[in-house]
């Protein structure tokens, strides 16, 4: 058991690389159980910096987001609830999106992509990074399904979360580094 915890405490680092300067690692406390939430309780609180609307992670991917803190821990919603959405795009192609919960763990949707997007099953979904919340290019999940009814506007795009939102145990609570300044041209 240690030697698996050592494994993903490496692993959460390594893929942290580049992408932010600061972090924590938190435990997961409590599950909540209702069937229409996807949140979790973590060992971490505003004792430690963590503040509402931070990206949390695991591992493999994004997990989700503080929803509430108190001193000594937080509520976190996973990128799976319902009422959640995160700015994402195709690895692939570029092709900007939002990604939005749909209550299970191992399911999410991109409501908002046009019959005609190039997005094919087995595309790699990562964050955009628009919004800041989130850095970009991390590994949100993998296309699944794609159906395009030519009589409909919108495609129906099934995606696999890459976080194992209903297995992981330590999560990282990042700090998302700022973008270096932009300069105005010099212009005569």
């Amino acid at each position: 058991a240690m030697e698996t915890e050592l494994r993903q405490l490496r692993a959460l680092r390594e893929n942290t690389a580049g992408v932010t300067q600061k972090f924590i690692v938190g435990d997961v406390m409590k599950v909540d159980l209702d069937a229409f939430r996807a949140r979790i309780v973590v060992d971490k609180g505003a004792r430690d910096g963590v503040f509402v609307g931070q990206a949390v992670l695991d591992e493999a991917g994004v997990f989700g987001q503080v929803a509430r803190v108190s001193e000594l821990t937080c509520e976190v919603i996973l990128i799976s609830d319902a009422t959640h959405a995160i700015p994402a795009q195709v690895n692939r192609n570029g092709l900007r999106t939002v990604a939005a919960g749909t209550g299970d763990p191992n399911h999410l949707k991109l409501p908002y992509v046009s019959t005609a997007a190039d997005i094919v099953k087995g595309d790699l979904l990562v964050t955009s990074g628009l919004g800041g919340v989130f850095p970009a290019g991390y590994p949100i999940g993998t296309v699944i399904g794609v159906r395009r009814d030519p009589a409909a506007s919108l495609a129906e795009i099934d995606v696999q979360p890459s976080a194992a939102l209903d297995r992981s145990r330590q999560l990282l609570f990042i700090w998302v580094s700022p973008a270096p300044p932009q300069t105005e041209p010099v212009t005569k």
